[in-house]
Formats: structure tokens, sequence, C-alpha cells
């Protein structure tokens, strides 16, 4: 197995990095969210060509997680706007359309008071992202990894039950973005300044 190539800042990055423990949310792939199940969340793979995707870290607490956050009310219950809209604030990142994954059923609702939720997974192109800021509802500002999806769960520290989202979000990648199966495992650092990821119509030049 030949090793997982990045640079000396990446692994300082790295080194830093803590894991959250596990909620154990059910795992509902495929499935739409059952009517009078609120959607309170909802978080995207988003693919660059080579089949790595975005990952999050914040570098003052080590954590790290996937684009996403709660639906506000600009959202309209859409669960693909709250995606696109918190990419663009967390990761200053455009996206290409949405594809559903499946739901998180959160039943302790943690997200809602208290009463049971539902948690949406998604899987996007990720077109670009901007230069890099501070996200502007919590002033997090996340350093931006490219990262096979199977190392992206080591990161999260989602186990077995991540990994079983993140073989859906490929199936869906590779059938949908025609990204391959095997990503490439080389952890890259977006540039600060912005680039082009998953160019599409109207987008030039690349990372």
């Amino acid at each position: 197995m030949s090793p997982i190539e990045y640079s000396a800042e990446v692994a300082a990055l790295l080194g830093r990095v803590r894991r959250r423990p596990t909620a154990g949310w059910p795992w509902r792939p495929g499935e739409q969210v059952p009517e009078g199940l609120p959607v309170k969340q909802s978080w995207g793979w988003l693919f660059a060509p080579d089949g790595r995707v975005l990952t999050l870290v914040n570098p003052r607490d080590g954590i790290c997680s996937l684009p996403g956050g709660s639906l506000e009310p600009e959202d309209a219950g859409g669960p693909g706007a709250a995606l696109a809209r918190e990419a663009a604030e967390e990761a200053q990142a455009v996206i290409g359309r949405p594809y559903y994954l499946g739901y998180l059923y959160d039943r302790v609702g943690s997200a809602n008071g208290g009463h049971e939720c539902a948690r949406v997974r998604m899987a996007a192109a990720l077109r670009s992202v901007g230069p890099s800021a501070p996200d502007p509802a919590s002033g997090r500002h996340y350093r931006r990894l490219l990262v096979a999806p199977g190392l992206a769960v080591e990161l999260l520290g989602w186990g077995l039950p991540g990994l079983r989202q993140a073989r859906a979000a490929v199936a869906t990648a590779v059938q949908r973005l025609g990204v391959p199966a095997a990503a490439n495992e080389a952890i890259e650092e977006l540039p600060a300044e912005g680039c082009a990821v998953f160019p599409g119509p109207g987008f030039r030049g690349a990372c």
C-alpha cells in the first residue's frame, strides 16, 4: 500500500484533529423522510473530479466536519438550498445540483428542542471555492481539505455508520457526477485565494 501524500503544513493540521464521539443516529439510506418528521439539518459530501470530498477542519479545536448545518427560514424547507447556503458560508463553496442520499434519524432531537427529527445527507459536485473567510454565522475560519471519502470518515470519527454513508455518497457520485469509484488518496488543502474545482459552464482554471 502506497503512503498517503500530504504537505508538512497539512500534517501539522492533521496532528491537531480531535474526533467527536459518534451520536449513534440510525442511517436510513435511500429512504425519504417520513411525513411529519421535521428535517432540521442538511450536510453534504461535495466531490472533486478525482473522487475526493471537501472536508473542513476548525484549526482552533481540531474538529472536522462536512459542509452543512441547520435549515433556516430562507431555505424554505429545502435541504438542498440549506446545503448550498451553508457550503457558501462555511467554505465559500459553490456546488452543483445536490442529490439526496438518505437521512439520519435523531430520536433524541438535539437539533429540534428535544423532539425527534431528521438530519439529511446529500451529494453534489464541488464547483469552486472563493477566497477563504470566516463563517459569518459562527466566526469559525475553516481550513478546506480535499480528502478521499474513506479517509474523511476517519477524520470525522464516524466509524462504520459513516463508512456506510460514504459508500452511498460515492455510488451516487460515480453514477451522477462521473467521478472514479477509487478516489485519489492524496490530502490537499485548497488555496486560500480560491479556485475552480469541478469546472462546469462558466468556470475557468482549476486548483
